[in-house]
């Protein structure tokens, strides 16, 4: 059995931090550094209009020379965010983030936010999944199937 989405939204569950497009890149920055991430996403009530993430910061502000407190999220954030379904494997989801070089992919189900994977989340269950795997068949090969 493949590992989803839906199982790494099960352990890490499905909190979200939000920001409005109206919102200052200050308070985005804000929201980020308080809860230790590296992205927010960018609604209107509970539709996703962008993502907003620490490369959008580097690139699209502090390198055009624009401040932070003066500057609205929705000048600056991605508006094409990739999103993934719950369904998809986390084989997909690293193959995702690889080819579009992304590192937060939002979870969508029925058009709404459901929750929030990282590149991190996906290679820590990878990880995990991996080391499983080397366990059973160690037991498998001296015969210790019962633990």
């Amino acid at each position: 059995m493949q590992t989803t989405v839906k199982d790494i939204l099960a352990k890490k569950g499905n909190q979200i931090f939000t920001v409005s497009a109206d919102s200052t890149v200050y308070d985005a920055l804000k929201v980020m550094a308080e809860n230790n991430i590296g992205s927010v996403l960018v609604m209107d009530g509970d539709k996703m209009v962008g993502i907003f993430t620490e490369r959008d910061y580097a690139r699209k502000l502090i390198l055009k020379g624009k401040y932070s407190k003066d500057t609205p999220v929705k000048e600056v954030m991605t508006e094409k965010v990739i999103s993934i379904k719950p369904e998809a494997t986390t084989e997909a989801c690293l193959a995702l983030m690889t080819e579009k070089r992304i590192r937060h992919l939002p979870v969508m189900q029925d058009g709404k936010v459901i929750g929030l994977i990282s590149i991190g989340d996906v290679v820590k269950q990878i990880i995990e999944d991996r080391e499983s795997y080397i366990r059973d068949l160690e037991r498998f090969i001296t015969g210790d199937f019962a633990s």
